[in-house]
């Protein structure tokens, strides 16, 4: 999770992230990590910058080979 999320819209100040979506998003996100469990497999959540997270991730596994990603589309 991006904490950049929560600050304000650059148009209109209003939060990327409120806390209906916030909600929203954390029970995704739950349902989605047990959803893995029962298969046999895991979900890797974490909070901050993606570039500061994933470089520590990264660093920790240590066996990496591959990085995927995507860009936000900005308006």
């Amino acid at each position: 999770f991006d904490p950049r999320h929560r600050v304000g819209t650059h148009r209109y100040g209003f939060p990327k992230t409120g806390p209906h979506r916030l909600r929203f998003l954390l029970q995704s996100v739950s349902d989605l990590r047990e959803t893995l469990r029962a298969r046999g497999s895991t979900l890797v959540v974490r909070k901050g910058k993606p570039e500061d997270v994933v470089h520590d991730l990264i660093t920790q596994l240590g066996s990496v080979t591959v990085v995927v990603f995507h860009e936000e589309v900005k308006e």
